[in-house]
């Protein structure tokens, strides 16, 4: 039972995060700036969290809890806020396979940092993630080339990548010290404080939200609290870095909503780099 519920938690992760983003898009091209979007889809669902609060009991709201909750509060605010950013400039069906770097950051970072030298499994599966990214990348102009890496959409989807990565970090801390109902809260309203802090630094004023954008504030709203909550119940169950894996395939989903709704070509080569890529997450795994 556990591992159906487990399955189901990643299936639904995988279409909320791919639909969070396409909404996501879809605000930014009727002019609504990234950090705005992303300060009111905290907001909103903070609102929707405050009828939970008095559920947390006091022993939940240790040290560890508040410390973690505002180190992830941080990193996600301004994580989410590139990963905006980064969707108002790029297409979505590139941007995808940038995601799954996390697992060869995660690689290389063991070989420096601790020496752990690979198996073949995991030499493997970087190889195949970036030869699917270069799929990907081919079809853009720069191709994959040290050019790619100046466009402003790949940077903020690699500043986005680490952020997140390392807030996943501080919500399976808050998991730990508090549990799930705790954690998904605190994220809300951490998200939200912080948000709201990086739209002041910004010197970026809120505005009256029109009626024809509010449908797509409430369904990324809803898409990215459901991404919160599966995330939250998956790192309770189960490694963080094997769910970060089998996350990845919502690469495969980017591409062909990216083709379908916003009409973004070359749909089976970026499939087909897709797919590598999440072949590469899977070597990931059993490595």
């Amino acid at each position: 039972m556990q591992n159906l519920t487990i399955t189901i938690a990643v299936i639904l992760r995988i279409f909320s995060n791919s639909f969070s983003n396409v909404f996501q898009k879809k605000l930014t091209a009727q002019n609504e700036s990234p950090y705005s979007i992303n300060f009111i889809t905290y907001l909103i669902l903070t609102i929707f969290c405050l009828p939970l609060i008095p559920q947390l009991s006091a022993g939940a709201l240790n040290f560890d809890f508040w410390l973690y909750s505002i180190l992830g509060g941080i990193f996600g605010a301004a994580g989410n806020s590139f990963l905006i950013k980064a969707l108002e400039k790029g297409e979505l069906s590139v941007l995808g396979p940038i995601n799954a770097y996390k697992s060869v950051i995660g690689l290389i970072g063991g070989i420096v940092l601790l020496k752990e030298i690979p198996s073949p499994a995991g030499i493997l599966g970087i190889i195949l993630i970036i030869y699917g990214s270069y799929l990907v990348f081919d079809t853009v102009d720069e191709k994959f080339s040290p050019a790619l890496f100046k466009r402003k959409d790949i940077q903020y989807r690699f500043y986005a990548l680490f952020l997140t990565a390392i807030e996943a970090v501080f919500i399976k801390k808050v998991i730990l010290a508090s549990g799930i109902l705790a954690s998904c809260i605190s994220t809300c309203v951490f998200g939200a404080v912080f948000s709201f802090l990086i739209l002041k630094l910004r010197k970026i004023k809120l505005h009256k939200i029109q009626a024809k954008d509010s449908s797509y504030y409430f369904l990324t709203a809803i898409c990215f609290g459901l991404v919160m909550i599966t995330t939250a119940y998956t790192f309770a169950k189960i490694n963080v870095g094997y769910a970060l894996s089998l996350f990845q395939l919502s690469i495969l989903l980017n591409v062909f909503l990216g083709y379908k709704i916003f009409n973004e070509k070359h749909l089976l080569k970026k499939s087909a780099g897709a797919i590598i890529v999440i072949l590469g997450s899977i070597a990931v795994i059993l490595y």
